[in-house]
């Protein structure tokens, strides 16, 4: 694992793009590359920093399925850097399929309850462009419809209305078409709120990404927010949801702090695997490749 040589990989040749003036202090690995290793290591690899506070009974394969190497994470990186040839900015909005832009490209979603942090969790993917709005309220609810970002000519990224509180009326008839009729989506990203666990609402919302058989994977957010005892507990019973009742849902959960930009890196990393943009040069695990690939096809 590239983490235990820390030392020696960082800081190199690695990193090619100097730092961009405005940017958040840990928007890009390279910034985030002058913490110290243990910290950098658990930005990179959330689950790190949990690990030694699980007991050693507990098999901890499906919490490190997806650990890309340094260089991949780098490589992710450089799609959300903006450019010239690598325009990157919000695209428009829909209430009704009908509505929604018409794109050949990869596309991702983000899904999940209201004031799990979905919004905050897209800025932070796009903290390495400021110039693109994502809105983020401290209200409940506040996303109304689906906001579409593309992502240069890489794939495009969809904000989803949250369900549960301040929920729009029409959510059901917005989300599960796109859900079930979207031939691009290759993704979607359910949300979870790390400090509380896994709620009633959610449950619906995994069954309904369940009936429509096709990939996703939940991200775990503010994990910030609550102890490592709280957080442990929380995953583990969520590692049992996942275990018991899904089909179509990616084994290991993604961890993310937006405010702390934990497990960002990784996320990026995730979503250029997924669309077809990255190909892994190594990971920790041998299967990783070939479990990952399983939920793709």
């Amino acid at each position: 694992m590239w983490c235990l040589r820390l030392g020696i990989l960082l800081p190199g040749p690695l990193f090619h793009a100097a730092p961009r003036h405005g940017l958040h202090k840990l928007a890009s690995v390279q910034s985030a590359s002058t913490l110290p290793k243990r910290k950098f290591q658990g930005l990179l690899y959330p689950f790190s920093v949990l690990d030694p506070y699980l007991d050693r009974s507990v098999d901890r394969t499906n919490f490190q399925l997806f650990q890309p190497c340094l260089e991949d994470i780098v490589k992710a990186e450089q799609l959300f850097l903006p450019s010239r040839s690598n325009q990157i900015d919000y695209l428009s909005s829909a209430v009704r399929m009908d509505h929604v832009p018409a794109l050949t490209q990869p596309e991702v979603c983000f899904i999940g309850r209201s004031n799990v942090g979905k919004s905050s969790l897209i800025r932070a993917l796009f903290s390495l462009s400021p110039e693109v709005e994502v809105r983020v309220s401290k209200t409940p609810g506040h996303t109304k419809k689906m906001n579409f970002f593309k992502v240069g000519k890489a794939f495009s990224i969809v904000d989803m209305p949250g369900y549960g509180h301040r929920a729009p009326t029409d959510f059901v008839d917005m989300v599960e078409p796109y859900l079930e009729t979207r031939s691009n989506l290759v993704r979607t990203f359910l949300l979870v709120d790390g400090s509380i666990g896994i709620q009633k609402a959610d449950f619906i919302a995994l069954e309904m990404c369940e009936e429509m058989r096709r990939p996703y994977v939940i991200v775990v957010t503010k994990i910030d927010k609550c102890g490592h005892g709280a957080l442990l507990t929380n995953l583990l019973s969520l590692q049992d949801v996942v275990r018991d009742r899904t089909s179509s849902c990616f084994p290991q959960p993604i961890l993310v702090s937006s405010h702390h930009f934990t497990g960002i890196y990784l996320l990026r990393c995730f979503i250029a695997h997924v669309a077809g943009k990255l190909e892994l040069s190594n990971t920790t695990e041998s299967q990783a490749k070939h479990n990952l690939c399983n939920h793709v096809n």
